[in-house]
């Protein structure tokens, strides 16, 4: 009997203890996580755990490089095989010379042998965006890359950290608390696209790191703190310079507007274009057309547009929704003239648009026809084998930014202040980098028109012209 009662009580035991150790464990592999109010349950393990999503050479985020030289440099960067990693790495670059994640791995691996490194970050959207992604990163790198080949800042060389957001602002977040936290960054460049932006420039403003985004230009990005800044003209500037143009040069008096109501960068371009058209002499048209609206159907908006009587259509969108301008651009059918904003000049708009968007007028921070003799223009061309974008330009001037401010600051505290000098002066791409109090660059856009070309492989270009009437088809 009494045998039994002792098993019985061991039993109890055991079963008792099992219980504490599955509560004491069961964390460790499952976290709680509320969405919307609902309670669900996601492994520590997950997919978009955020050090996957950041590299210094250690892993390939742009997977779609990835060779077998590029492989064994970031095997032998991982085992802090410095040198052979370099070597590795212009191995692979010379038979792909345009991968930027090759070329800045590279000048980290030297950066690291080297000893003495001040030390940046970049987040781009390769899982958003992976165009727009490597632009961006081909800014940083020829900056990374002229800088190290000089002898650096001081003798530190600059080293560059890159992490992948997808252009989401949840992911954004999670990426700036992790360069926050990492002590050694002493800048950011980035986000992208707006709304991520917006969502991470609270997180650096309070943990004290410089964000130069060099192509977010939503209204609300000068307002979030005196550690943010940006490379690329605001919305109100490039509203102001596709407005001007569609009603002082093309004439276009009565214009409606498709955006995209879930972006920042697409509300703020909407804002200022109705204003800035309204006081070059023009009407922005009542038209309804939101590109994130559930009952959107792009071959009703051309019909819709012309029934309240407008003459042109600009075409407003975020980046994710280039293909919903594309198609409307499609259904126009040459009956409106047809307006972009920034985000229209992508590559996805000249390869997926082809005649339906020959013609359009739209605007860009910058295009290498107005510097082909500048030096960064001849480097990029020699660097990257072709013409490059708006984006490497902003971005290499986002990078040259801190680069310039590096030179008399070593500390995060010090490069703000460097940065919110009056006379802070940077020699970028196509200009003079300098800044207003808010942190918005001192900048005109440029119109560009998509004609007929051989440039881009597409079969179309965009071109620029100055105050003058656009080619027609």
């Amino acid at each position: 009997m009494l045998n039994k009662q002792l098993s019985f009580t061991k039993k109890n035991f055991l079963l008792v203890l099992y219980i504490l150790l599955l509560g004491l464990f069961g964390p460790l592999v499952y976290w709680l996580n509320s969405e919307d109010g609902k309670f669900t349950f996601k492994k520590i393990s997950e997919k978009n755990k955020i050090h996957e999503r950041i590299s210094s050479g250690d892993k390939i985020l742009v997977t779609a490089d990835n060779s077998i030289q590029k492989q064994a440099g970031v095997k032998a960067f991982s085992a802090r095989n410095y040198n052979e990693a370099r070597a590795k790495f212009d191995s692979s670059l010379k038979n792909a010379s345009n991968d930027p994640e090759a070329l800045i791995y590279r000048n980290n691996a030297q950066a690291l042998a080297n000893g003495k490194i001040y030390q940046i970050a970049v987040s781009v959207p390769i899982g958003g965006n992976l165009g727009v992604a490597k632009e961006i990163l081909r800014g940083v790198a020829q900056a990374q890359n002229e800088i190290n080949q000089t002898g650096g800042i001081n003798g530190n060389l600059l080293f560059v950290e890159i992490a992948n957001d997808d252009n989401n602002p949840e992911l954004a977040k999670k990426v700036a608390t992790e360069f926050v936290k990492h002590k050694k960054i002493l800048a950011v460049i980035g986000h992208n696209d707006s709304n991520a932006s917006v969502a991470a420039a609270p997180i650096y403003q309070n943990g004290g790191l410089v964000m130069i985004t060099p192509t977010s230009s939503a209204d609300a990005i000068p307002g979030m703190g005196n550690y943010i800044f940006r490379t690329t003209p605001s919305s109100r500037v490039l509203a102001d310079t596709i407005a001007e143009y569609a009603v002082k040069v093309a004439g276009k008096e009565k214009i409606a507007i498709c955006t995209d109501s879930q972006s920042e960068v697409s509300k703020s371009f909407q804002k200022e274009f109705t204003w800035a058209a309204y006081n070059h002499g023009g009407t922005v048209m009542n038209t309804k057309c939101d590109f994130s609206a559930p009952d959107f159907v792009a071959q009703n908006i051309p019909s819709r547009a012309i029934s309240d009587g407008a003459e042109a259509l600009l075409l407003a969108p975020s980046v994710r929704q280039i293909n919903k301008a594309i198609e409307v651009a499609k259904a126009n059918d040459d009956r409106l003239t047809l307006f972009g904003n920034h985000s229209m000049n992508n590559y996805k708009t000249l390869k997926k648009g082809q005649v339906d968007v020959n013609g359009m007028v739209s605007v860009a921070a910058w295009h290498s026809q107005n510097d082909m003799n500048s030096v960064f223009t001849k480097n990029a061309q020699e660097l990257w084998g072709g013409i490059v974008g708006w984006r490497t330009a902003m971005a290499y001037d986002a990078t040259k930014t801190a680069l310039v401010g590096l030179q008399v600051a070593s500390s995060r505290e010090d490069l703000q202040q460097a940065l919110s000098n009056p006379n802070f002066v940077a020699e970028g791409a196509t200009e003079k980098i300098s800044f207003f109090p808010s942190g918005d660059r001192k900048m005109r856009g440029t119109t560009v028109q998509i004609q007929p070309g051989k440039v881009s492989g597409t079969g179309y270009d965009f071109v620029v012209f100055n105050n003058q009437q656009p080619q027609s088809k």
